[in-house]
């Protein structure tokens, strides 16, 4: 489809009916969608599910790593997989500004398509609304999904002491990313947005000793630990030098006064596990393409809900937790 997005692709009419036909529906169908009612009628395991609501409005739409489509996708199977569930079906909104290309709106849904197969779920319903100019920037989507739990117990109340804090992949890299694009800064960086389902999968079925599994997305890995610490009342270790961090992001925070583990990921998660197999699980996490920087980062003492740095030379200091808005519309 060519042209851009006008206010009578949504009013309900034929233009309504060309656009999901002719764009979404041929990108996107599926048994579940193709009855297009109101209402997705869904076949549920009889185990317990989980599911998630979310929205989506990062700026640039389209950035190094990923579009918003990608993202939504991902972050909404992110949240599922990462509650040890199975991503089964998602729904989403569509609230276009007229004027939005076409073309533009086509190379996100097929990004959504490509995302879904990855994790092997289906859209199962979907809405699009278009507002007028000025009434948005460009396009928004809400997300919802659900998934089967395949791991049960996942919970930060459960950490103990001697646990190992490890991460799936470099610190700070989709919120660096957005930051350099969008101030036009000329330094290679790519988002690190990717679905994790494909990789915690393996994880799960593995039968390792988990005690949490959080993505680590607005608030960056700081901001997770520190959920954590307060909810079990236990102090987080965190080992400084052990913290991946790619040279680009680091430098994009040494120039402007960030800490990369403040900054967003969008593809990276932080698990806790038992001691003992916490080396069995960085070599599998690193057998994947979504965990190849897998990494111990810290683990779990005694104490009453701090996270803390530990240097080289073993001196502690407080991790001060994410605060204010220091990137908006991330994700």
């Amino acid at each position: 489809m060519r042209g851009r997005v006008l206010l009578v692709h949504g009013g309900g009419g034929e233009e309504t009916h060309e656009l999901i036909h002719k764009l979404f529906l041929r990108h996107l169908n599926n048994p579940v969608l193709s009855e297009l009612g109101d209402s997705a009628l869904l076949s549920l395991p009889s185990t317990r599910v989980a599911y998630t609501t979310d929205a989506f409005t990062v700026s640039p739409v389209f950035f190094r790593g990923g579009d918003l489509g990608k993202l939504a996708v991902a972050g909404t199977t992110n949240d599922l997989a990462c509650a040890g569930a199975e991503p089964l079906y998602l729904t989403l909104s569509f609230v276009i500004e007229e004027g939005f290309e076409l073309e533009k709106l086509e190379r996100i849904v097929v990004s959504i398509a490509e995302e879904l197969k990855k994790n092997g779920a289906l859209l199962a319903a979907g809405d699009t609304k278009v507002v007028p100019r000025g009434q948005a920037d460009g396009l928004y989507l809400g997300a919802s999904g659900i998934g089967r739990v395949v791991y049960e117990g996942l919970s930060p109340k459960k950490l103990k002491p001697g646990d190992a804090l490890v991460v799936t992949g470099t610190v700070g890299d989709h919120g660096a990313c957005i930051l350099a694009e969008r101030e036009g800064l000329e330094i290679e960086l790519e988002s690190d947005c990717r679905s994790l389902w494909p990789m915690l999968k393996k994880v799960y079925e593995a039968g390792f000793t988990l005690r949490a599994v959080r993505d680590a997305t607005r608030g960056g890995l700081a901001g997770v630990l520190h959920e954590w610490a307060r909810a079990s009342r236990k102090d987080l270790v965190v080992y400084e030098e052990e913290l991946p961090v790619k040279e680009a992001v680091r430098g994009l925070c040494e120039l402007l006064g960030f800490e990369p583990y403040h900054l967003a990921n969008e593809g990276m998660a932080v698990i806790a596990v038992a001691p003992e197999e916490a080396e069995k699980l960085v070599e599998l996490l690193r057998s994947t393409p979504e965990g190849r920087h897998a990494t111990i980062v810290g683990k779990v003492e005694e104490g009453e809900g701090r996270v803390l740095l530990e240097n080289a030379y073993g001196v502690k200091r407080l991790m001060e937790p994410p605060a204010g808005e220091l990137l908006p519309r991330i994700c």
